[in-house]
């Protein structure tokens, strides 16, 4: 039974939480600014986001039910919540929730205690390899009103906005790598272009690891011969066109969300997709994403607000820096990140071993 909404927080109590310490940077377009906060530091901006998620999430058929959205992870300081405020109409866009691989804990199972766990298992591979250089995303949102073209130039950039301030935080974090999440489907979208979506995902990002696995795994009902006339290219954004074109001739589009995360990267992994019980029963697909391999165009972009505030930072202490200090802080982090992932994916290589070895030598005397 759903309960009424709670009423909304007072504008006055918001904008007394949103302190300078808590900014992050400004957005790349759309003017508007990003923050990051937790429970314990904004008690009043965590209570109002909790009532913009549930009346989103019910907006599309989905949600908790109870009168905000606020579960225990959002009682955890160890997760932070990003948002992206439009400073012209004192209101939030939207939002994201977030840990770090450093500050997740396994629990009695030996799994990570995070919200993925609640509907995958993980390998142990993943866990020692792939956990600690993690960021956990979940509950995003866009409210409504920015999801509508009326809203102009504001919720053109909603979604970008809020990569802007994914790109802000990772790029504070040189060891984290990836990104990690779920990308959901409710009940009352088309099923024979979720079938065909799920299968260009399964076609073309394909965990062959199996880092991870749905614990309540929803199949694909569409017949494969068909999906295979439909989705006949290998090429993975030639492909994406047939999907694209597939789902506009159902009469739907492909969700924001997930046409977003699908467009990042030619190398995300696709973990499988599950019911959400907890949550309307949405059909959630696990994702994970580096970084360091989405395309450049995106992710310099979604770079740009970080390195562009840092520079300002810097020129702030000092004001006689070079005229091209964005470049050089680009160059700086930028470099920094690499060295990073370089030692990352060394250290995943198996050593080879040595020939012959002891047994060898001794056979040699």
């Amino acid at each position: 039974m759903m309960q009424p909404l709670i009423d909304p927080v007072s504008l006055d109590l918001i904008k007394a939480e949103l302190t300078p310490d808590k900014k992050l940077c400004d957005t790349n377009k759309g003017h508007n600014v990003l923050y990051v906060f937790d429970s314990d530091n904004a008690p009043n901006l965590m209570l109002e986001v909790g009532r913009l998620r549930e009346l989103t999430f019910r907006d599309a058929t989905a949600g908790t039910g109870a009168a905000y959205d606020w579960d225990e992870f959002d009682h955890d300081h160890k997760y932070h919540q990003i948002i992206v405020w439009d400073p012209d109409a004192d209101a939030i866009i939207g939002g994201y929730r977030y840990i770090l691989g450093p500050d997740m804990v396994l629990n009695e199972k030996g799994q990570p205690d995070i919200v993925s766990s609640h509907m995958f298992t993980f390998s142990k591979e993943f866990i020692k390899d792939y956990l600690p250089h993690v960021m956990e995303l979940s509950r995003a949102f866009v409210v409504p009103e920015y999801q509508s073209s009326k809203a102009g130039a504001k919720a053109l950039f909603a979604l970008d906005n809020l990569w802007d301030g994914l790109g802000a935080v990772i790029m504070q974090h040189h060891d984290i790598m990836y990104f990690m999440g779920k990308m959901s489907m409710y009940q009352s979208y088309d099923p024979l272009a979720r079938d065909l979506i799920m299968s260009y995902l399964h076609k073309h990002f394909s965990d062959k690891d199996n880092l991870a696995v749905a614990d309540d795994p929803v199949g694909i009902s569409i017949d494969p011969r068909l999906a295979g006339l439909i989705l006949k290219d290998e090429d993975l954004k030639e492909d994406y066109k047939n999907l694209n074109t597939a789902v506009r001739s159902l009469g739907t589009n492909i969700p924001p969300m997930i046409n977003a995360y699908m467009t990042l990267s030619p190398t995300m992994k696709v973990f499988g997709t599950g019911i959400n019980r907890e949550f309307g029963d949405v059909l959630d697909t696990g994702i994970m994403i580096c970084f360091n391999e989405m395309y450049e165009e995106k992710r310099d972009r979604h770079m740009k607000s970080f390195i562009k505030n840092a520079a300002e930072k810097m020129r702030l202490r000092f004001p006689n820096l070079a005229e091209n200090l964005e470049e050089k802080v680009a160059q700086r982090w930028v470099s920094r990140r690499a060295k990073q992932f370089t030692k990352f994916m060394q250290r995943n290589i198996p050593k080879p071993r040595r020939r012959g070895g002891r047994k060898a030598k001794d056979e040699q005397k």
